[in-house]
């Protein structure tokens, strides 16, 4: 039997996590689920966002590109940063960070920017999702100063 609780609790995991990977963490510690189960509705939920700014992310920048009046800067330091990580990685680089580093909708819109072929930026970040879910998760579950806060 579907326990639509549950189902309710998956989803609320997932949608925190579509725009703040680490927000999917919080949240399925506080809504009291498992380790595992936190670390995979979250993992789903930055897949969401990766996926649909994957499939509306060219026709969004050509939008873009046709309406904003100023020519955007170029050199600023995160996009030096951007830069300089898929110069140096690639694809792995970029999805490795997107979690830690960037968000899920940033990670997903630099790949786009970088044209990276969608099949290995998908694996890729698939890959990265889960390893980091897991790591943040543990952390979350396992740290005592979280532990505190939500009491």
């Amino acid at each position: 039997m579907l326990d639509v609780n549950l189902l309710g609790k998956y989803l609320t995991v997932a949608l925190a996590s579509t725009l703040k990977y680490l927000g999917g963490t919080f949240t399925g510690f506080a809504l009291g689920l498992h380790w595992i189960e936190t670390a995979l509705c979250s993992t789903i939920g930055m897949m969401f966002t990766i996926m649909l700014i994957n499939y509306a992310g060219t026709p969004i920048r050509e939008l873009l590109s046709r309406v904003r009046k100023d020519r955007p800067r170029k050199f600023t330091w995160f996009n030096r940063l951007a830069v300089k990580v898929w110069r140096i990685f690639g694809t792995k680089g970029i999805a490795f960070l997107t979690p830690a580093l960037f968000t899920p909708p940033l990670g997903a819109a630099l790949l786009v920017a970088f044209r990276a072929p969608r099949a290995g930026g998908f694996f890729w970040m698939l890959v990265s999702g889960l390893v980091w879910g897991v790591v943040f998760t543990l952390l979350v579950y396992r740290l005592d100063v979280v532990r505190t806060w939500f009491r």
